[in-house]
């Protein structure tokens, strides 16, 4: 049989992969152990695992990447684990990206699911049903000032290219700024947004949005020891006095820059997520949206506050922009909103809202009684189970717990976040900040993995570890966590 170049380039990085995963397991160093839970899994009888992947392989798009060198198939969830066709449990520290909330299969949102899909599982919004106006004065009454007034969508990218809509139509003006390393949905409208040349297609995008700098205090041009709203901080000097921050002065400079060179005298709005996602959980100098908040509005625009990933407690704060002292004009909600289950929204003041009528705006699914069903059960156990302290308590313990291996370990170039919404940035040495090779980062995914550890990664090179897991986990999760990624980094040292 003869291989192209690329299959044998990809071979040879398969089996690279492989030595590195036989030389981890060849330590004497004793595997952590999963803490114990009295939860008994149902034994899998669904399909062959080879069948599965074959149908993966032949029916699903080849554009969605699978995780691993052999692909994890996942059967069961209960809480903050899960199991894979085999029985084995791992603790799920991604949560499915960020989307479970408060649980797998959480008792009384898996309640309220069944007992609204035993009365009624869909109808559309032309007519009235009870859940949904329930569900939007529920979720309203958790939003500041005159954020009242709720459009009901399936996603997040949904909710993002509705916010571009309503941005536009209600200042009358076209362009909108987004920043470089941000995400924001990946349809034909909401990609524009998206500052990661990795998720960008080679056809025409973007039309009247600008990217600004990005504030990062790591990678950035500035940047110091005490920028950031984090327990851990950078490493970088900081020059800085009492209340002020040179480095959030000089990327608000560059902001007022673009403004002036690239874009007209009336803007439409700005977009930004509280903590960068999927651009590698990057936080920004403090008072940095609060300044330019301002500056938007001076030139007539909205400020779109991103909280698909960052809202409903998961920062310690039931919303992201909390943490900036500012309140937005716009809200964009998803992920952790339904636990799992296919549910947005665009939150906004009615004067705002009210031009979406000068043309029709349907969503089928949007404010489907299921999901608002399970959107106010996600409320309720917040509230009960105290998630939002416990995101604030158990993350900020964890995020000095990895502080402990940045100390430790050279290749560990930066720990950051807030709450349970963490990266741990991965280099080739401290002081050049070079994306680890990602022959040694995906030897890390594998080996955490096998000692029963799903994480994340995200970034522009894909060389952070995106850590936001249910936001039910304990103490004992972190020490686990922590324990499989040392492991990990000093198998990944000592190959």
């Amino acid at each position: 049989m003869i291989y192209s170049i690329r299959q044998v380039t990809a071979f040879s990085q398969m089996n690279a992969v492989k030595s590195l995963i036989s030389r981890f397991y060849s330590s004497s160093v004793k595997v952590p152990v999963l803490p114990p839970v009295s939860f008994e899994p149902q034994p899998y009888k669904g399909p062959n695992y080879n069948d599965v992947v074959n149908s993966r392989n032949t029916s699903i798009s080849p554009c969605i990447p699978l995780y691993y060198k052999e692909p994890l198939m996942i059967s069961q969830g209960h809480m903050q684990y899960v199991w894979d066709h085999t029985g084995k449990r791992y603790l799920d520290m991604f949560g499915g990206i960020v989307t479970i909330s408060v649980g797998h299969c959480h008792p009384k949102v898996t309640k309220a699911a069944t007992d609204q899909m035993h009365k009624l599982w869909h109808l559309t919004s032309l007519y009235l049903h009870p859940k949904l106006h329930e569900y939007a004065k529920k979720l309203t009454d958790r939003l500041p000032g005159d954020l009242k007034v709720c459009y009901f969508c399936n996603s997040g990218s949904e909710a993002n290219d509705l916010a571009i809509q309503l941005a536009r139509l209600a200042t009358g003006a076209f362009d909108i700024i987004s920043l470089r390393n941000a995400y924001h949905g990946d349809t034909p409208y909401s990609v524009g947004l998206c500052g990661i040349g990795t998720w960008k297609h080679s056809f025409p995008n973007g039309f009247g949005i600008h990217h600004a700098m990005n504030p990062d205090p790591y990678k950035g041009l500035w940047g110091g020891s005490n920028c950031r709203d984090s327990p851990v901080q950078t490493d970088r000097k900081c020059s800085c006095g009492v209340n002020q921050c040179v480095a959030c002065d000089m990327y608000v400079a560059q902001f007022e820059e673009m403004l002036s060179h690239s874009l007209p005298k009336k803007i439409a709005g700005f977009f930004a997520e509280s903590i960068q996602g999927v651009g590698g959980t990057v936080q920004f100098p403090k008072d940095y949206l609060k300044k330019v908040y301002g500056i938007v509005r001076q030139r007539g625009g909205l400020c779109i506050a991103d909280e698909v990933q960052t809202g409903f407690g998961r920062t310690g704060k039931y919303w992201g922009f909390f943490n900036h002292g500012v309140v937005p004009d716009i809200v964009t909600v998803a992920k952790g909103m339904g636990n799992g289950f296919p549910l947005a929204a665009v939150i906004t003041r009615k004067d705002i809202a009210d031009h979406l009528n000068d043309a029709l705006v349907f969503n089928t699914f949007g404010g489907n009684p299921v999901a608002c069903a399970i959107g106010s059960a996600v409320l309720d156990v917040i509230d009960e189970e105290k998630l939002m302290e416990n995101s604030h308590h158990v993350g900020t313990y964890l995020l000095h717990s990895l502080s402990k291996l940045k100390k430790k370990y050279e290749i560990v170039g930066d720990v950051r976040g807030k709450g349970l919404m963490i990266g741990v940035e991965m280099v080739a040495d401290k002081e050049s900040k070079m994306p680890l090779p990602k022959l040694k980062m995906d030897a890390l995914l594998e080996d955490t993995k096998h000692m029963g550890l799903l994480v994340g990664k995200g970034g522009l090179h894909g060389n952070v570890f995106r850590i936001k897991p249910p936001m039910c986990i304990t103490r004992a999760d972190v020490d686990f966590c922590v324990s499989v990624l040392e492991k990990a980094i000093l198998n990944v040292i000592k190959s």
